[in-house]
């Protein structure tokens, strides 16, 4: 299988906790693609799972990686629309 994958900063001023993993889990299930989100050498997790993104305890300014199937339908469009998203700080908006 081979994949498409993002390396992003997360922007979010308190990380990915509560209110900005709800939202970006949320984004994540809407596109309907299996997509995971991983920081560090830690484990793959969904990005649609809130409690997964929870989990990983990015903090403002971590680097995760995003990864998708490449032959999904929109999986480069879907997974840049996910890197956008975590880049910004989803509190401010």
């Amino acid at each position: 299988m081979t994949t498409i994958t993002r390396t992003v900063t997360v922007g979010s001023s308190h990380g990915l906790h509560a209110r900005p993993a709800k939202l970006f889990a949320q984004a994540a299930k809407e596109l309907g693609l299996p997509i995971t989100i991983q920081k560090g050498e830690g484990k793959p997790t969904n990005a649609a799972s809130i409690l997964g993104v929870i989990s990983l305890g990015a903090e403002h300014g971590d680097e995760v990686v995003l990864s998708v199937d490449a032959e999904a339908p929109g999986a480069a469009e879907a997974i840049d629309s996910l890197a956008a998203l975590l880049a910004s700080d989803i509190d401010a908006e």
